[in-house]
């Protein structure tokens, strides 16, 4: 087991990280599982990588993702980080079930990793097992892959397998591995580590590591290291206004959770609100609502924090002059992310150009959802459908009408957003189909992840299949599955999600 095939390469691994030194990771191979079966294989990722679908889909290739054999080529590790998890700083993290097999480029030229999660201990493993389980594991492939199709930064799964082996939980689960694909799995939790030891020389090698495969336009400029951080901040800016855009909840947006490229990683007790409210929390860990729906903006504006005191070392040589450069990094956040979320907020609404009234509008919106337990996706999603003439009113407004608790709180804000589209309008139906590109009719509601989930833990993977199809194109209106759409019954609520590690 573990011995690398005599064949082509089903992966052709090209690696820069495994070149780094040894104190970045531990090199190990995945631990063998008894008796893999292929789940699902994302076949469109996978060609995009520039690798054969049929390949990956024999039992050759069902070996690899199980972790039972490694491809040639592979250089497999486990990464080390630390970070602040609810705020309380943890000295050393890394990769406990999570095996880097290397890394590939893809058709676009990208530079791609490839990681099995749920491939056994590791030396950072701690207490834990080292294992995934099938739920889990389809959480984070259907989300993700939603995600992809919302056109948001995500790391995307290109494969799950079950092992064929029983892992205890709070019962005993099957057991899954995910093969997860990355532009990096560098964490801001990974510069934190090499700072917190005042290992300079580590923390240099790392942002040069980082420049060179991610921000390579920058390696030039005078200061490549405060421009390294400038890109991380205007990239994690841009991220949480989208998840705002369309109602997603991270759930532990903690600082090794959060991707030096900024991409959305860590699918854990994630969620996408129904009824929407600012202080939504989903996540069976958040006790205090850290990392509410609402919250989530002042959370990454405290997480970049922290890399920027990371980074300090390589900002300027003096100390003083180095929190300068920093503070003045950081302080563009709120003006970065707020742009992000307005503009969105504007195409959601409709609108052309800008105007002054553009955010009191939105919020006001907003509130009223609030105050009235609308459903966050359909109030949008319906709002596209009624967008038309300046001359339209309550009289065609009775599908939005009816989300909220009183009716009549929307009439007095339609009327507003009326007059700001008719100040510049366009073709309804040109208004009509910008609107709807940007507000999705579905998203992975909770209940219907659980109901796929449940269904496959009873061996029944048609439920699953369904939510993912229907999720590869959320904008497109798709008659067959209109349930998709709908909110959960009042018995159908999910009220909380877990991390299943």
């Amino acid at each position: 087991m573990n011995a690398p095939l005599r064949a082509d390469p089903f992966f052709p691994f090209d690696n820069t990280f495994a070149r780094l030194p040894e104190r970045f990771f531990a090199r190990l191979p995945p631990t063998s599982v008894p008796a893999p079966r292929l789940i699902r294989l994302n076949h469109s990722l996978v060609r995009q990588l520039g690798l054969d679908p049929d390949a990956l889909a024999s039992q050759e290739g069902l070996e690899i993702l199980a972790g039972n054999r490694l491809p040639v080529g592979a250089e497999p590790l486990a990464m080390v980080y630390a970070g602040h998890q609810f705020g309380s700083w943890v000295p050393q993290l890394g990769d406990g079930r999570a095996i880097l097999l290397g890394e590939v480029i893809g058709r676009n030229s990208v530079r791609y990793d490839i990681q099995l999660k749920g491939a056994g201990r590791t030396p950072f493993s701690r207490m834990g097992d080292g294992r995934a389980v099938l739920g889990p594991v389809l959480r984070e492939y259907v989300v993700s892959e939603a995600m992809a199709a919302f056109g948001i930064p995500t790391t995307r799964a290109a494969a799950a397998v079950t092992t064929g082996e029983q892992i205890m939980r709070e019962r005993l689960l099957p057991g899954a591995v995910l093969t997860r694909v990355a532009q990096s799995h560098v964490r801001v939790g990974t510069f934190q580590f090499f700072a917190a030891r005042g290992d300079v020389e580590a923390l240099r090698i790392l942002a040069d590591h980082v420049i060179a495969r991610h921000y390579p336009a920058i390696a030039d400029t005078e200061r490549p290291y405060r421009a390294l951080y400038d890109a991380v901040i205007a990239r994690q800016a841009d991220l949480v206004a989208r998840w705002l855009h369309i109602g997603f909840i991270h759930g532990v947006m903690n600082t090794d959770n959060m991707s030096i490229v900024g991409e959305t990683i860590d699918y854990g007790p994630c969620a996408f609100m129904d009824t929407y409210h600012p202080e939504t929390v989903y996540s069976s860990i958040d006790h205090m609502g850290r990392y509410a729906y609402g919250n989530q903006p002042r959370i990454a504006h405290w997480n970049l924090s922290c890399l920027g005191q990371a980074l300090l070392p390589l900002l300027d040589k003096d100390g003083e002059a180095a929190v300068r450069e920093a503070q003045e990094a950081i302080g563009l956040f709120p003006s970065l992310f707020d742009d992000a979320w307005l503009r969105g907020l504007r195409h959601k609404l409709g609108f052309l150009g800008e105007q002054e009234g553009d955010l009191a509008l939105a919020q006001g919106l907003l509130n009223l959802m609030a105050e009235n337990h609308a459903d966050f996706t359909l109030t949008f999603r319906r709002l596209c459908d009624v967008a038309g003439a300046a001359g339209a009113g309550p009289e065609v407004d009775g599908p939005i009408r009816s989300l909220f608790d009183n009716p009549a709180n929307f009439d007095g804000w339609a009327a507003g957003w009326r007059r700001r589209l008719s100040a510049k309008p366009r073709g309804e139906e040109e208004r009509r189909a910008a609107m709807r590109a940007v507000n999705p009719a579905f998203i992975p509601r909770n209940h219907l992840v659980e109901e796929a989930i449940n269904a496959a833990l009873d061996g029944d993977l048609n439920p699953f299949d369904n939510l993912l199809a229907v999720l590869t194109a959320p904008y497109e209106d798709q008659p067959a599955f209109a349930r998709y759409a709908d909110p959960p019954r009042q018995d159908q609520v999910v009220r909380q999600t877990f991390c299943g590690t």
